[in-house]
């Protein structure tokens, strides 16, 4: 019996140094890095604060450049109106043989215009129309000759059918900016300056 045992306890033994072996998977420690793999890492405060310094930086500079390009389109708008509207004028009254009249309303910012014969409700209607100045622009004062400036109320130029226009000139203002428009009798066009000019140089220079 002890025999037996021993032979078969023997070729149990034999049959497993026969196995061939087989290589052991073993499993990754869930705290170990993978081969090949970057380790991902987020933002330190130092990089954080040189992003925020960086685009604090950039609005310091670009938004006074942004506020005064808008300033200065307003006035520039306000510039272009009155001039294109003179030109409109002018050309209106010879062709349709009627004067036009500019109005220039000081208190209220407005710009309208209407021609002599326009009834009293057509007049109206334009005036509903007007043109309201852009932002802080304000009509500082309209000089009509050199001893009528008119600083309040409402001011009227006229464009004649015979091809001219009552001289004037329009002061405008945004803030520490001022703008000078210059309508001529015998002139298509509007001479603009950037700076106040008064009525007496602008003319007596003309003269000359």
């Amino acid at each position: 019996m002890i025999s037996n045992s021993s032979g078969c306890l023997g070729c149990r033994l034999k049959a497993v140094s026969l196995q061939p072996d087989t290589p052991k998977c073993s499993q990754p420690s869930a705290f170990s890095l993978q081969p090949n793999q970057p380790e991902s890492k987020g933002f330190t405060l130092i990089e954080l604060s040189v992003v925020v310094f960086l685009i604090g930086l950039m609005l310091l500079i670009a938004v006074p450049k942004v506020r005064n390009t808008m300033l200065n389109d307003g006035l520039e708008t306000t510039v272009n109106h009155l001039s294109g509207t003179a030109r409109e004028l002018r050309s209106d009254a010879v062709r349709n043989q009627v004067d036009y009249i500019l109005h220039l309303d000081i208190d209220n910012s407005l710009i309208w215009t209407h021609s002599a014969d326009m009834t009293p409700e057509a007049k109206d209607e334009m005036k509903k129309r007007a043109f309201k100045l852009s932002g802080e622009v304000k009509i500082t004062d309209i000089c009509l000759s050199e001893k009528e400036k008119i600083t309040d109320g409402e001011a009227l130029i006229m464009f004649s059918r015979k091809d001219y226009m009552h001289p004037a000139v329009v002061h405008l203002a945004q803030k520490d900016q001022r703008f000078t428009l210059v309508f001529e009798p015998f002139l298509s066009s509007v001479r603009t300056y950037d700076k106040y000019i008064d009525f007496q140089s602008i003319f007596y220079f003309a003269e000359k």
